[in-house]
């Protein structure tokens, strides 16, 4: 770990202004706004990141939800995991947040973690995680170890040449499915991100993760409000049941009607290198029969695209499963 500021910020401004300071007098030298810091000291320890300032912004007063004027729910920044996971309004109207939570870390973590910080949780490549080895996402340019290298639990869709690391959070998996809004303020001014452009694809730049820029600070995630008679779910596949990223999970929200889908939203995590939306899919099921051929096609044509590497060509067949098991699980047609 290299040596590095630490400020305490009491505001929203004088966190955002200290950042900015520090950028424009470093000549653009990284500031990272600490939180929970389950992510970043672990990424500190390992020379990954390697911040000049840390502005603590655990004083803030971004540690509310509340519902907002169209009946939807606002989440602050400083939410702990914990929190939001449990939280009565989440349980009864978004369940699929809940869930995909709970599915997450440990306890212990999500007493310490926050919204924000699950949002900018990065990769847990091996290859991102040790500076011996060649990471286009650690340093641009130098390479990919992971697409020759061990592979299995990386990426299938959204990949490039350049990177095919996968986005390790649950909860951001629900937050695609829910169609949430993420809220930012910097030095430009305040503005609304919808949640499927926050997370970039690699490309050519995947060291660039985030619509955010230098010295953006992350205030709130809005959700829209709930949708009457629709029921959502969180399923999640990994190799252990406790305290593992997933091989493939799904995040769905459904209405269903007169035997049919009024209205879909899919999203799936360990298989994308962002938090991965099933447009394709949603606008299969819409108006179809709820029955097992439908599901089936519709999650066959969520995977369409896949190009697994090397190691990891199962996980099409087990994300298919995975998002399948999840409808059954929102309509009914199974119960475990």
């Amino acid at each position: 770990m290299e040596r590095f500021q630490f400020t305490k910020a009491h505001s929203v401004s004088e966190a955002i202004g200290i950042a900015a300071q520090s950028t424009t007098a470093q000549q653009g030298a990284p500031v990272r706004f600490l939180a929970g810091g389950t992510t970043l000291v672990d990424l500190m320890k390992l020379n990954v990141e390697r911040p000049t300032r840390l502005v603590d912004i655990n004083h803030l007063e971004l540690n509310k939800i509340e519902r907002t004027s169209d009946g939807g729910l606002r989440i602050g920044a400083l939410v702990r995991n914990a929190t939001l996971a449990h939280d009565e309004a989440v349980v009864r109207d978004y369940r699929v947040l809940s869930e995909a939570l709970l599915s997450g870390a440990s306890a212990q973590l999500r007493n310490v973690a926050t919204t924000g910080g699950n949002l900018l949780q990065r990769t847990r490549c091996m290859y991102f995680r040790d500076t011996a080895m060649a990471c286009n996402k650690r340093e641009p340019g130098s390479g990919c170890s992971a697409i020759a290298g061990e592979n299995r639990a990386l990426a299938i869709l959204g990949t490039s040449p350049q990177c095919i690391a996968t986005n390790p959070s649950d909860m951001n998996v629900a937050l695609a499915a829910l169609e949430a809004t993420v809220h930012v303020q910097g030095a430009r001014g305040t503005r609304a991100i919808a949640f499927q452009d926050f997370h970039l694809l690699p490309g050519d730049t995947p060291h660039r993760e985030t619509a955010l820029e230098p010295g953006d600070l992350v205030t709130h995630v809005t959700l829209p409000p709930p949708r009457a008679g629709a029921t959502s779910r969180y399923l999640k596949l990994r190799d252990r049941a406790s305290y593992e990223f997933a091989l493939a999970s799904a995040a769905v929200v459904v209405e269903v009607a007169g035997g049919r889908f009024r209205y879909a939203r899919l999203a799936m995590g360990g298989v994308g290198t962002k938090p991965w939306r099933m447009t394709a899919a949603e606008q299969a099921l819409t108006g179809a029969a709820v029955d097992e051929g439908t599901i089936k096609q519709a999650a066959a044509l969520a995977l369409r695209d896949a190009r697994p590497q090397s190691e990891n060509g199962f996980k099409v067949e087990l994300a298919q499963r995975c998002l399948t098991h999840a409808l059954r699980l929102a309509t009914g047609m199974a119960t475990v």
